[in-house]
């Protein structure tokens, strides 16, 4: 069947997915609302009001859609998926009450707690209860993480060493710069964090190449999270002794609970694991859709035709003979940012030497934070601008080469972290 896909974003993860769209056969036409300069170049761009579903439908019915892929996580918190399901459009992304195992971190924790998926020790608080939080995070066992229990465009978690700094990240997401939808209190778990994404239909999925994400701002992992500094795919981390582990103790245990407690999960499901030393692992966290910048990595080693394998997800029956290998080689990820990111950082700033790094055939720069003027200069628009991936034979072919290419990309604020991907050698 020819896929006519109607695909909701506009960063990097949408760039990558758009591409990877665009290159399967099954992939008749492809739009994307709202895009941005680099999803243009794959997809036709729409202007759509996304908190208008009614709209969104309209516009899909008008235009013979046959799938919506729904990339970002508010249009899920908001119903999106649902509304389309509704008026008898198939929806690659999970329902309102499925999109709550990231929406709602205590509702992940809950849900972890009831069927046995290993994850830290925890404890919620509601909205009026800083004070609580407060009194039990001073007696808490350092380092203690806090989480902001809404969306915080993946910033709101701390991981504090000091019993100071975990009452400012309280005072923060209590009062300060997320709003007040209280917070849950764990422990640290020891380990190295590694990103998994199961393709799902509502009671069978399938795992993409398994990638590693780097969320801290600095090299070696130092200063503030971030929504993603790099990454790469496959990540040697995960051998398949720990992937068979985590699909027999978290994957396959958390997708039967969702739809056990009505709310089948069809889309992608994000796990964020920690890799414990004995090869068990723990969940950090869940996401209801693909991560970013990971996407862009596991995009790039995904070879066969996406567009069908999402679509045959999205209608109820996974058709797992639409992957030809999930790691064709690997791939590494180097996220160009605004400096400043992720506190403040100057916008509009003139972007130079893409084509040329792309002269490169291993790499790929997906847009994440851009805008053109009107003019057509391409400038700076958000804290991470590009996201450059390179393919490779090996990981640290993929390595250099990205690297080589972020050398001939400029723009005045241009912030990199230079280690991605060294884990992976290691």
């Amino acid at each position: 069947m020819q896929e006519h896909i109607l695909l909701i974003g506009s960063g990097g993860r949408e760039h990558a997915l758009a591409v990877a769209l665009r290159r399967s056969a099954s992939c008749a036409n492809l739009w994307c609302a709202p895009g941005n300069p680099g999803i243009a170049a794959v997809a036709e761009c729409v202007a759509l009001d996304l908190t208008d579903h009614a709209a969104v439908v309209e516009w899909c019915r008008n235009h013979a859609v046959t799938l919506v892929v729904v990339g970002p996580e508010v249009p899920l918190r908001a119903g999106m998926a649902d509304d389309l399901r509704v008026a008898g459009i198939d929806v690659f992304g999970p329902s309102k009450a499925a999109a709550q195992i990231e929406t709602s971190k205590g509702f992940a924790k809950d849900l972890m707690a009831r069927n046995g998926i290993p994850t830290a020790p925890y404890r919620r608080f509601g909205a009026d209860e800083h004070a609580a939080a407060s009194a039990y995070v001073a007696q808490h066992a350092l380092p203690v993480v806090i989480k902001y229990d809404g969306l915080a465009a993946g910033k709101g978690v701390v991981v504090a060493m000091s019993t100071s700094e975990a009452q400012a990240a309280l005072d923060d997401m209590y009062v300060g710069a997320f709003g007040a939808d209280g917070v849950v209190v764990e422990g640290f778990l020891e380990g190295q964090e590694a990103s998994l994404f199961a393709v799902c239909d509502g009671k069978n999925y399938t795992v993409l190449a398994p990638a590693q994400d780097h969320k801290r701002v600095g090299d070696g992992d130092t200063g503030k999270n971030t929504g993603g500094m790099g990454a790469y795919a496959p990540a040697p981390l995960v051998t398949a002794d720990v992937l068979q582990w985590a699909d027999e103790h978290i994957l396959r245990p958390t997708i039967a609970a969702l739809a056990a407690d009505g709310m089948p999960f069809v889309g992608c499901l994000y796990a964020g694991l920690m890799v414990h030393a004995d090869g068990t692992s723990s969940v950090v966290e869940f996401n209801c859709r693909f991560g970013d910048p990971e996407t862009q990595a596991v995009m790039a080693v995904f070879d066969g035709d996406l567009a069908r394998l999402f679509a045959s997800a999205a209608r109820g029956v996974i058709d797992t003979d639409a992957i030809v290998s999930v790691a064709n080689g690997h791939a590494v990820n180097v996220v160009l940012a605004s400096r400043g990111y992720p506190d403040a950082f100057e916008k509009g700033v003139e972007i130079r030497g893409i084509e040329r790094a792309m002269q490169d055939t291993r790499i790929t720069v997906f847009h994440a934070g851009t805008a053109s003027t009107a003019n057509g200069q391409l400038v700076t628009a958000g804290g991470r601008v590009l996201g450059v991936t390179a393919k490779g034979v090996t990981l640290d072919e993929a390595r250099r080469a990205a690297y080589a290419a972020c050398d001939v990309i400029e723009f005045s604020t241009k912030y990199l972290r230079t280690d991605i991907a060294m884990k992976g050698l290691a």
